[in-house]
């Protein structure tokens, strides 16, 4: 049995309301007692977060782990222990996987070695459709069954607006969060960035933000006939907020969520035929990243994620429209939260609930949060701490992130995953 006790941090835990120096008692993986010492306990290990924060660990909402499949960008080991160094306890790993998500066979291969690897949770959501092709439905049941939190076609096409409707029926059927990546293929067609003055510039096939508008009205139109959970991730634009803002308020049950660089980067930042900054959705105007910005702030956007796409180099030397798409996110999704901070555009239990109890509530997760009983996945950092991203240190196998040389406050110094120390900095 082992017992733990975290000293003199100040715990952060927005799920309970929680923001005060409090000491932790951590037995067999769960939380024992929050404040006072419970009687009889001895600890085995004393961790002092003295001048820290201590809060519940990241859960990070759609990410990509390329294993099994493309084990050259990056492994359910190599991305594990990335996460554990950014924080993070709970990996939700996106269907796009070799074979898909969309058997609970590939589900089982992917949890025995996440198991086997043991540096944090591996949630899966299913695939909405068999191989993500867009025309046959997937076995959401049997998805479910296995033990899938939610199911999603990603960013790939669907075969028409009737397959899309009977899928999200079929996903409330079963009670499961549908992940939408809303976007119109046709109005994307080719494009690789904004469509707007840089891509004009630069040559570059643009995709405007009516790709994501039209699709994101659609998809409200089609969650409230089907009555299904959705939640609209990576969202890139200020007017598809406004749209879900307003279904919210006409009692629509939605969750938005946005990848942390959307929060950062604009557009100009792909200037030079920047590959690192080439992502899907494409960064958006200054305008966009503003309004996101303050959707956070509002509640209207619950979820910030890393939307962590690892790569091999060559996958980013060739010409800007050939280059792969995303950014290796995990290690930075913290520290850039923590600069939202810094900058006033957030306070810190906002930032730390969009990261922690935000996503468990849109998967309805026993997780994110601290009170007695609960698993004892807990994130440790010294907001302090500066320090400069080399990518060459990165524990993740993609070294992809256009936040090369940033400097950043804010450094985990422990991470806790089940009451298991899979990460240590403390100097």
């Amino acid at each position: 049995m082992n017992r733990i006790h975290i000293q003199g941090g100040r715990l952060i835990d927005p799920a309970n309301g929680v923001d005060a120096r409090q000491d932790l008692w951590l037995e067999d993986g769960k939380v024992l007692a929050v404040g006072e010492q419970p009687q009889g306990f001895k600890p085995d290990q004393i961790i002092d977060a003295r001048g820290k924060i201590v809060c519940p660990g990241l859960i990070d909402l759609g990410v990509h782990l390329r294993e099994p499949g493309q084990e050259h960008k990056g492994t359910i080991c190599s991305e594990g222990r990335a996460a554990a160094r950014g924080g993070i306890t709970t990996l939700v790993c996106m269907p796009d996987t070799l074979p898909v998500i969309d058997t609970p066979a590939v589900w089982e291969l992917i949890r025995r070695r996440a198991k086997a690897c043991g540096n944090a949770r591996v949630l899966a959501i299913g695939a909405l459709t068999h191989g993500l092709a867009g025309d046959q439905l997937a076995e959401t049941g049997a998805l479910k069954q296995a033990g899938c939190v939610a199911v999603s076609n990603t960013r790939r096409r669907m075969a028409n607006t009737l397959v899309t409707r009977h899928a999200l029926e079929y996903a409330s059927t079963f009670d499961l969060p549908v992940i939408l990546c809303s976007e119109d293929p046709h109005l994307k067609a080719n494009g690789c960035v904004h469509e707007g003055a840089v891509a004009s510039r630069l040559g570059l096939p643009g995709i405007p933000a009516a790709a994501e508008t039209v699709a994101v009205a659609r998809d409200l139109a089609l969650t409230e006939h089907t009555g299904c959970r959705s939640h609209f991730h990576t969202l890139s634009t200020g007017r598809a907020i406004e749209m879900i803002r307003q279904a919210r308020q006409d009692g629509a049950q939605l969750t938005a969520g946005v990848a942390i660089h959307q929060l950062f980067l604009m557009d100009m930042d792909v200037d030079g035929f920047n590959a690192a900054c080439h992502v899907d959705p494409p960064l958006r105007t200054q305008g966009d990243r503003d309004r996101l910005r303050q959707a956070v702030r509002d509640g209207d956007i619950q979820v910030i994620c890393s939307d962590h796409q690892p790569h091999e180099e060559d996958a980013k030397t060739e010409p800007f429209p050939l280059t792969a798409p995303g950014i290796s996110g995990l290690e930075t999704l913290l520290p850039l939260s923590l600069k939202l901070v810094q900058e006033g555009i957030l306070d810190l239990p906002t930032a730390i609930a969009a990261l922690t109890s935000g996503p468990a509530r849109v998967l309805d997760l026993p997780l994110g949060r601290l009170d007695p009983g609960r698993s004892a996945d807990i994130c440790i950092f010294d907001p302090d701490a500066i320090w400069e991203l080399d990518p060459e240190t990165m524990a993740s196998r993609g070294k992809n992130t256009p936040f090369a040389g940033w400097e950043f406050r804010g450094r985990v110094t422990h991470t806790l995953f089940e009451g298991r120390l899979t990460w240590s900095n403390d100097s």
